[in-house]
């Protein structure tokens, strides 16, 4: 896997802020108004191209549920892949897990494979689909939002972003603002569907579907990812996509996404992450120093993370939570701020 040593084009420092019947009642459910489903500005069909990356299949399946009012209502939208020249392993093995740690985390792109612009020069809206991956981006979005082809596609143009995670996405979130800002593109709206089982819960299940691709539900586990009704009720996001597309209401956009719960912040998750994103960068850093992706040289470093990763996940990690509930009166305001600052102000001007 050729890894490109680009990171220090962007900043590390983010700044943490404390008419089928059936089309009629699903605009009733999502507060739209009948007949919004029918054409773009101007009366004419809008276009919207969907840049994604996915192993698994959930980034796909997420954004193909969120399109498909789109799709319903004569939208054309137009899928293009993010695929690296070489591609990361699925199922993971452990050693190659942990070997994208540190270039995921420093926001370290790989190469990617060119993806033909051609036929999306005149689009309406960009949707860029993905995923969480310690933390941050995947390695492969990274690339793509350090592309200099896809800076240049990108900017002025109005963007969304929807991403399948299990349930940390806030600190990802606030990179992506950093990348749109710097391209000059406007970020419009975010949606994510994450994971709803129990922290720890969703650690293990996850970490079974990624190393042994077993997503299923077992006699003691929850099926691993989104669940079936939470990838459903993503279409509710659609709808609100058809009726700003056609129209032009992108200013009002995240605000209406969020009336139907496109992000979800948790605040002891948030208390997690955003100590964990500090401290993983430390890490990331010494195993930097110790050799670039692959190395071997890295191996011993590496180890030495993972367990601490298990050991502050599944020891540290509860007395932390107690640590935030007892502390929680003098959060409350800082926290109220914060969600507000990330659910429904996405400039990074706003947070940086």
């Amino acid at each position: 896997m050729r890894i490109e040593n680009r990171h220090n084009m962007v900043s590390d420092n983010i700044h943490i802020p404390n008419s089928s019947l059936q089309e009629k009642e699903s605009l009733q459910n999502c507060g739209l108004p009948e007949g919004s489903l029918s054409m773009g500005e101007g009366g004419g069909r809008g276009r919207v191209v969907v840049f994604y990356y996915t192993q698994t299949g959930q980034a796909l399946e997420v954004v193909g549920k969120v399109c498909e009012p789109m799709e319903a209502a004569g939208i054309q939208v137009i899928y293009k892949e993010i695929e690296p020249e070489e591609p990361f392993p699925f199922p993971w093995s452990v050693p190659a897990f942990f070997q994208a740690f540190p270039e995921s985390r420093l926001f370290i792109p790989c190469r990617l494979k060119p993806i033909d612009l051609s036929d999306v020069q005149d689009v309406d809206l960009v949707i860029v689909a993905g995923q969480s991956w310690f933390l941050s981006h995947s390695i492969p979005l990274h690339g793509f939002f350090q592309s200099d082809e896809i800076r240049s596609y990108l900017k002025g143009r109005k963007i969304v972003t929807v991403d399948g995670c299990r349930n940390m996405w806030v600190m990802k979130q606030l990179k992506t603002r950093e990348y749109i800002s710097h391209i000059g593109a406007a970020y419009s709206g975010a949606i994510v569907l994450q994971d709803k089982a129990p922290n720890l819960l969703s650690a293990i299940t996850i970490l079974r579907w990624l190393l042994k691709n077993k997503k299923e539900a077992t006699r003691f586990l929850p099926a691993a990812g989104i669940s079936p009704a939470d990838l459903q009720h993503a279409t509710c996001f659609g709808d609100i996509l058809v009726d700003t597309l056609k129209h032009q209401t992108f200013e009002s956009l995240q605000a209406k996404l969020m009336e139907k719960k496109s992000l979800t912040f948790v605040p002891t998750v948030y208390f997690v992450e955003k100590n964990g994103f500090k401290l993983w960068g430390q890490w990331a850093r010494l195993v930097l120093k110790k050799g670039a992706y692959n190395s071997p040289a890295r191996e011993p470093l590496l180890r030495l993370f993972k367990y601490y990763l298990f050991f502050v996940l599944f020891v540290i990690s509860p007395f932390g939570l107690l640590f935030f509930y007892l502390t929680y009166p003098f959060r409350r305001a800082s926290l109220r701020k914060a969600e507000h600052e990330i659910c429904y102000e996405l400039g990074w001007n706003v947070i940086n």
